[in-house]
């Protein structure tokens, strides 16, 4: 087989680049004198305000902070960015302050605090400009409490960790981080109030909900307390949250905690939201650049979801049929009546989910690859010029330095060869260790956007 690892690599870099947060601030919002323009059809007029303030969380938010200090200059009076460490940018007038990413630490504390004062500051004639990008919902952490309950830092570590290692989706975990905070489910428009507010968002959700993106900072929150202990009910972790966390949502449950706020709170009146990057636009851009490779692209769908290595035996159903050619014109009919043309290129994205049974060390895009590669080591013969990769947009998957993994026939005899167990890896949760051995990682380095995951299906 032709290895097809750099036409992958460019159609995964298509993607990411078109999702740029910073390219996409300086395209979508303009200045002309006092007026700021946003693409969704917004504007304000600058002379009405006395004060700018840019605040934010995420791990894109550093370029969308850069983007704006070089279209607003000192228009902005001051400003805060939480970011996960590393991902910065050269900020003159907004400060950039480190926090913990996917579990908050004490800088995720620092960075709340910080912008929780800042918001302070906001009356009738201020305009926050808030960048949100996914990450914001542990970068940002403002520990929950009134005079009966105080979360702790420690608290909502181990919430978060229960949380990750049991497998719940994004929807219920920010579920659960919102009732738990003093800043998110709309709480920081809450706070902003009676300031104006336009938020600027790239989102990291499955089908771009706005309450989930770094747990709904600016928006209406629908979920409830109610729903929050369900999650710890389905989950079966209640012993592994921690009794302060426990008694808030019991008391929210029964009422003596004031519920996130809803669409009725008057803040949400001086409150816009502006959805900037998604994951179909950043699919789009891959299937032009795959067309422009000589490619057919096929895309799929931006909302996949579900346990990573379950995922993966459907995409292995869709190699399968990609590598079969039942036509001469090298057309493969699908059952379902679309089709097929070789060379293609089969385009998805969303965000699993990975239950930890193991050990060892990785992410759901290389959990998901690997799985891939031990359907391919049952059926071989049924792959032949198929080349497989999932993608983190943001480049980190997981708690490593890598963004995802690839698979193929090649891979998996390279790993034959190498003496390497398949299952026995992935039993323990170990992709990263596996990938290394037989150069089957992804590695694009901090990409500072976020837009989900990308799968990408090569057939000769």
């Amino acid at each position: 087989m032709i290895d097809k690892r750099d036409d992958l690599l460019q159609i995964a870099q298509a993607a990411i680049c078109s999702v740029s947060p910073y390219g996409m601030i300086k395209e979508k919002i303009k200045l002309h004198g006092d007026i700021l323009s946003f693409s969704s059809g917004d504007s304000v007029d600058l002379s009405k305000f006395d004060a700018v303030y840019v605040i934010g969380a995420g791990k894109a938010t550093a370029p969308m902070a850069k983007a704006l200090e070089e279209i607003l200059g000192n228009r902005i009076t001051d400003g805060a960015i939480s970011i996960k460490p590393g991902h910065t940018a050269g900020l003159k007038i907004i400060r950039q302050i480190e926090g913990g990413h996917p579990v908050p630490t004490e800088g995720s504390i620092d960075a709340a605090a910080v912008i929780a004062d800042l918001a302070k500051k906001g009356g009738e004639k201020t305009l926050f400009l808030n960048c949100i990008s996914g990450g914001g919902s542990a970068l940002l952490t403002l520990p929950f409490y009134d005079d009966t309950h105080r979360i702790t830092l420690a608290d909502m570590q181990e919430t978060t960790k229960a949380l990750l290692f049991c497998g719940a989706t994004i929807y219920e975990i920010n579920c659960i981080r919102k009732h738990l905070s003093g800043i998110k489910g709309g709480r920081l428009a809450e706070r902003i109030y009676p300031a104006r507010s336009i938020s600027l968002i790239l989102s990291d959700v499955v089908g771009d909900d706005l309450q989930s993106i770094a747990s709904g900072l600016t928006v209406p929150d629908k979920t409830t307390f109610q729903q929050a202990m369900g999650i710890i009910e389905k989950y079966g972790i209640a012993g592994s949250i921690p009794i302060r966390v426990m008694e808030l949502i019991t008391d929210g449950v029964a009422g003596y905690v004031e519920e996130t706020p809803s669409n009725e709170n008057p803040c949400f009146t001086k409150s816009t939201n502006v959805l900037l990057g998604t994951n179909a636009l950043a699919l789009r851009a891959a299937a032009e650049k795959a067309g422009a490779l000589g490619y057919n692209p096929f895309l799929l769908t931006s909302r996949v979801i579900g346990e990573a290595r379950e995922i993966a035996k459907f995409y292995a159903g869709l190699a399968q049929e990609a590598a079969a050619s039942a036509e001469r014109d090298n057309t493969h009919k699908l059952p379902g009546g679309g089709s097929y043309k070789k060379p293609v290129c089969i385009l998805a994205g969303g965000e699993t989910t990975v239950t930890i049974r193991g050990n060892g060390k990785g992410g759901r895009n290389q959990e998901m690859a690997l799985a891939f590669l031990s359907e391919v080591a049952d059926r071989p013969e049924a792959y032949p010029g198929i080349l497989f990769a999932s993608v983190a947009t943001d480049g980190n998957d997981g708690p490593t330095d890598a963004a995802g993994g690839f698979a193929s026939v090649d891979l998996m005899k390279k790993a034959e060869e190498a003496g390497m167990e398949i299952n026995g890896y992935l039993a323990d949760n170990d992709a990263y260790s596996f990938f290394s051995r037989i150069d089957g990682l992804i590695k694009t380095g901090p990409t500072n956007t976020n837009v989900c995951d990308l799968q990408i299906i090569l057939s000769q």
